[in-house]
């Protein structure tokens, strides 16, 4: 469910501007969508991929990750390549140029022969399609992870933490091309919160939890939780914020810990998106929400994430040169475009379930243990 609550959030976040992006999380805390996204992949690659290497079949355990990064890596191309076809064709055809001017796009048109050079090698990333390009490194590392992560759980967090300060201390980036600088999402900086979610998944195949129920971890996450919505929300609040974190940084206290670079998944984004996740965790009434009516749309979608995620890319950049083709203040194309293509992943989904249904491939529920409970009841299957 929360996979699927997250794809629906990164769709309309894709549309800027749109008024339902009030909505979604990124207005009532530090993270937004992305973060649960990633974090929610470590944690579906370690349910997937592990019992591979616990029954010590290697090979299994590296082809199925690597298997999904083709996978990946091919959707990333066609998404890429379908996207520009679809700006391109507003700037010929609709005498729209506002959306090839903007998001990367405008280097196809200064340097064509680099841009090819660099999209295939992942070097080139367009605006809102670049979060697949560190997924697709995230699985290709996902053998070692998972491995690490049975054998040595606290050197793994221990070497994942390093990596992840360095590249922010130093700046340290994969490189772009044909442009200057580095990849949005720095592989070096989001392999965290992957494996975070790794080791997550892992003690849930175990039947047990990562991070323990405490009550003082309850209450520092509700309490971080709630700054960051009246930091959000509350403008003196904001202003108050600011200045701590500026007077931090004058002072000498490192950008990685004090500032809020999506890019470098900087320290106030990381605990953000970690609170939020302790709290849903040891929420007692996820289970019910999750098998409840209401759910299913965001179930379905969680299901089939890829189909949904890829679709989701193409419709939000329809979204977007459809507000811009017409007149951006009849509320009524907002309405048209967000919700309609809302319904359409949602339809997407169902379909698919239909399809792998008709197949003979039921998908398997996962058990995730309920740490409410002295023991976990395998009939019932939480869906996130």
């Amino acid at each position: 469910m929360i996979r699927g609550l997250a794809l629906a959030m990164i769709f309309i976040n894709h549309v800027p501007g749109n008024r339902y992006e009030v909505l979604t999380s990124k207005n009532f805390g530090f993270s937004d969508a992305a973060e649960a996204f990633v974090l929610l992949a470590g944690v579906s690659a370690a349910l997937a991929f592990g019992k591979h290497f616990e029954a010590r079949r290697w090979w299994a355990g590296i082809a199925g990750p690597w298997h999904r990064a083709w996978s990946l890596y091919m959707v990333h191309i066609v998404i890429s390549v379908t996207v520009l076809g679809l700006v391109a064709a507003m700037l010929r055809f609709g005498e729209v140029p506002e959306l090839i001017s903007r998001d990367n796009f405008n280097r196809f048109v200064e340097d064509p022969v680099g841009v090819l050079i660099g999209l295939p090698l992942l070097l080139h990333q367009f605006g809102y399609v670049n979060i697949l390009p560190l997924y697709v490194l995230l699985m290709l590392a996902a053998p070692l992870l998972i491995w690490a992560g049975q054998r040595r759980p606290g050197w793994l967090l221990i070497a994942s933490i390093t990596v992840w300060a360095v590249a922010g201390l130093t700046w340290q980036n994969l490189p772009n091309y044909p442009n200057r600088g580095g990849w949005f999402l720095n592989p070096f900086s989001w392999q965290l919160i992957f494996v975070l979610g790794i080791l997550t998944g892992l003690a849930l195949r175990g039947q047990r939890r990562f991070v323990p129920v405490k009550r003082g971890l309850i209450i520092a996450a509700a309490l971080y939780a709630s700054l960051a919505f009246l930091v959000k929300q509350v403008p003196p609040v904001d202003q108050g914020f600011y200045v701590v974190m500026k007077t931090l940084r004058e002072a000498g206290v490192p950008f990685v810990l004090v500032d809020f670079n999506k890019g470098y998944l900087q320290l106030p984004r990381l605990l953000h998106v970690l609170s939020l996740a302790y709290l849903v965790s040891v929420s007692p009434h996820l289970r019910d929400l999750s098998a409840s009516r209401l759910a299913w749309p965001f179930v379905v979608m969680g299901r089939q994430a890829l189909p949904v995620f890829a679709v989701g890319t193409v419709l939000s950049f329809a979204a977007r040169a459809a507000l811009h083709y017409f007149d951006p203040t009849l509320t009524i194309v907002e309405d048209v475009v967000i919700l309609g293509g809302l319904l359409a992943l949602v339809a997407l989904a169902w379909v698919k379930e239909l399809s792998r249904a008709a197949l003979g491939a039921p998908r398997p529920p996962i058990v995730i243990p309920d740490p409410h409970r002295p023991a976990p009841e395998p009939q019932r299957a939480a869906q996130i």
